[in-house]
């Protein structure tokens, strides 16, 4: 075992893999509650049901497709790198697929099952660079901007401090609402515990608010705090029965979305976490071909599992913080996430006022992508300003996506870049403009 994942050339050894596998368990268990949560459609009041995915059946598929995902990553491509359902591609499953859109969630799975099977024939064949090279830095800093400032939208929605006004759109909710004001506790306890830098502060926080919650009465105390796993069948199986309804013009942009949002988040997460713990070797990453392997895995696993798009986390970062190094790290934290599956009975406290705080934090981080932007350039400015401003005032992540794709060609002409263009930002550009004229 510690000549596997190469503890003595790597300075490592059981302890101290033991401990950062938990860090980053704890730094990503949120995700646990607030994926039910977000894929369920539980905060939008009136839904006709069966509109959102069963929660019970979403918590263990979020838990097995994190166990599953980070498994590989750490047995195949060797790395301290764990992965679950992600942040922002839950959402815009969630709120602008299924609640936007109108698009079935058993279709939105089947979706999900595609764009996994489709970065397995990218990576295999190599084009997963090319593919990602077509695209400039800055609009993939714009995305993760954008969806960053999306899930924050959707976090103070779900609090209550953002609410509906006829007049202008949105306007301030009752701040003197008792669910409004633990979500506002949540919020500003979690950014101290994370100001502090706290491992695990997001995860913390959530376990604060709901206890808080409990004892002033605004949420109901579970019956236990373990309890039998719930049954995954309302969502087991379900994509590959639903394989046949993705063949639409508006699903192909769904399923490109899923694609592209999970394509930039693997390959930031996995050149940031290995550079922290100093695996890179000549500004490359070893085995990337295998990291990129075992992400693409790992989605179509939990599709298969019913869940939403599985990408490595940037939480990973915390347990090498900690001294995690091999892939053994990201074994440990498979262990934890299957452990889990034992605590579905907390579900019930995780109510919108706990989730809410999460939300708006993990905004915060994903917005920081903006410093990356050169907004001095008027050419990038454009289009990276409309990708990040559409997500939320059009509650798309994907109108965001297509009206930055389609402005980026148009200013880069303009200005007599043309030549920078890769020929698939034009053909992108194309089909979003198509897209709006005849499916929008």
């Amino acid at each position: 075992m510690k000549r596997y994942f190469q503890f003595e050339e790597l300075g490592t050894n059981y302890k101290t893999e033991l401990i950062a596998g938990l860090t980053t368990f704890l730094s990503m268990a949120y995700i646990l509650f607030v994926n039910p949560a977000t894929l369920s459609l539980s905060t939008v009041p009136n839904l006709p049901k069966g509109t959102g995915m069963d929660p019970g059946a979403v918590f263990v598929a979020t838990a097995l497709a994190a166990a599953t995902g980070s498994l590989i990553m750490g047995i195949f491509a060797k790395y301290p790198i764990a992965l679950a359902p992600g942040m922002g591609v839950n959402a815009f499953f969630a709120y602008t697929v299924i609640l936007t859109m109108g698009i079935p969630w058993q279709t939105a799975i089947a979706g999900t099952l595609v764009s996994g099977l489709l970065f397995i024939i990218l990576t295999a064949t190599g084009l997963r660079e090319k593919v990602i090279n077509a695209i400039p830095v800055e609009l993939k800093h714009a995305v993760a901007a954008g969806i960053g400032l999306f899930i924050a939208f959707i976090g103070f929605q779900n609090a209550g401090i953002i609410v509906n006004n006829d007049a202008v759109l949105v306007g301030l909710g009752d701040l003197t609402k008792g669910t409004t004001l633990l979500a506002i506790f949540g919020v500003v306890i979690t950014i101290i515990l994370m100001t502090r830098g706290l491992n695990g502060a997001v995860f913390f926080g959530m376990i604060i608010t709901a206890v808080v919650g409990m004892a002033t009465g605004l949420i109901k105390a579970p019956e236990s705090v373990i309890g039998a796993v719930p049954s995954i069948k309302p969502t087991f199986g379900v994509a590959l029965a639903h394989f046949g309804d993705i063949f639409t013009v508006k699903m192909i942009l769904v399923i490109l979305t899923f694609f592209f949002i999970d394509f930039f988040d693997t390959a930031g997460t996995l050149v940031a976490v290995a550079n922290q713990a100093g695996l890179m070797k000549n500004n490359r990453l070893p085995r990337a071909g295998k990291a990129m392997f075992a992400d693409a895995a790992a989605t179509t696993i939990g599709a298969i599992f019913g869940t939403s798009t599985t990408t490595a986390y940037i939480e990973s970062s915390a347990g090498v913080a900690s001294g995690g190094r091999s892939g053994f790290t990201a074994v440990v934290t498979a262990g934890f996430f299957l452990l889990s599956l034992l605590f579905s009975p907390l579900l019930s406290v995780v109510t919108p006022s706990v989730t809410a705080p999460a939300l708006i934090i993990v905004g915060i981080l994903m917005v920081s992508s903006l410093g990356e932007i050169d907004w001095k350039k008027f050419e990038i400015a454009v289009p990276a300003f409309f990708t990040i401003i559409a997500m939320p005032l059009t509650y798309s992540i994907a109108t965001g996506i297509a009206i930055g794709f389609i402005f980026y060609p148009i200013t880069m002409v303009m200005k007599g870049r043309s030549k920078e263009v890769h020929p698939i930002m034009y053909a992108m550009a194309v089909i979003f403009v198509l897209y709006f004229i005849f499916v929008k």
